[in-house]
């Protein structure tokens, strides 16, 4: 098999990866530091790609169209989760996770309802910008410019975020709420608002991954149960509440995806829960994470 076939599928492997960093990143911190399993990030997500298109759509004489489409879905996503967070998700916090997993199943249920009845069901897709619309040769196989984007935009929001995380004092001050928020909430900290903070930085990555998905997939209803699936896998196998555990997570589960539909086209999928089982024998913590006492 040529080497440069090979080549390609680790980059379409790491595209993929990179794509599921951005989401499950923001399902990450929002368990890391609160406590919630939020099921309903995978709407957020939907909506940010609706949102996406439906800016490009008023914008269409734009050239610079998309990448305001981009920012307007992220922080209409991000607006959406913290007005969500401040009226609903508060009430879960100390609940069981299964009041959590029930509450935003239900979430999922009504903003995908409410996405058919604003955008249809019908396919909807949008067009790369047209500075991204080429691609380059590398290794004999050709790359295009949205990938490479994609590739680089990755790892520039993980190093971004643990910056954010470890040297200010605002990412202090959310690393203490995921230790004690009793305790800090006594020292004098509005726990609140840092959970809002954090909740409204969460619904923004997902926002952010689903508008930039939209001109290499459809946007299509159910598109938020695909994907949340698919991001809970990435956080299991990275360790839940762990952030570089999610970012080394998401690049071997879309390097196990790639090459499992090359070497096991039937059985791509299979070959993805064959190794989170595998891992949660060995580590049911997930390789980043720690141990729950």
């Amino acid at each position: 098999m040529p080497a440069s076939f090979l080549f390609g599928q680790f980059l379409g492997g790491l595209t993929t990866a990179m794509f599921l960093f951005l989401i499950a990143s923001g399902l990450s911190l929002v368990f890391g530091v609160m406590r919630v399993l939020n099921f309903a990030h995978g709407s957020f997500y939907m909506l940010g790609a609706y949102l996406a298109w439906q800016v490009v759509q008023w914008l269409t004489s734009s050239g610079y169209g998309f990448w305001i489409a981009v920012v307007a879905a992220a922080a209409g996503v991000a607006i959406l989760g913290g007005v969500i967070e401040r009226l609903l998700f508060r009430h879960l916090y100390g609940r069981e996770e299964l009041y959590q997993l029930l509450f935003t199943y239900a979430l999922v249920l009504i903003l995908g309802d409410a996405a058919k009845a604003i955008w249809g069901t019908q396919q909807l897709s949008v067009s790369r910008p047209a500075i991204l619309a080429g691609g380059v040769e590398v290794f004999h196989t050709v790359l295009p410019f949205y990938n490479l984007f994609i590739m680089a935009l990755g790892p520039a929001v993980a190093v971004g975020v643990w910056l954010v995380l470890t040297r200010s004092t605002a990412g202090r001050l959310v690393r203490a709420a995921a230790l004690d928020r009793e305790m800090l909430a006594v020292l004098g900290a509005n726990v609140g608002v840092i959970y809002t903070g954090m909740f409204v930085a969460s619904s923004f990555l997902a926002g952010l991954s689903g508008a930039l998905v939209t001109p290499i997939q459809s946007i299509v209803p159910g598109m938020d149960v695909e994907i949340i699936v698919e991001a809970f896998i990435v956080v299991v196998i990275g360790g839940l509440g762990s952030f570089w555990g999610t970012f080394w997570g998401s690049v071997l589960y879309g390097q196990v995806l790639s090459f499992g539909i090359l070497i096991f086209p039937s059985f791509s999928l299979f070959s993805v829960f064959a190794l989170m089982a595998v891992i949660l024998i060995i580590r049911p913590w997930g390789l980043f994470g720690r141990p729950v006492r």
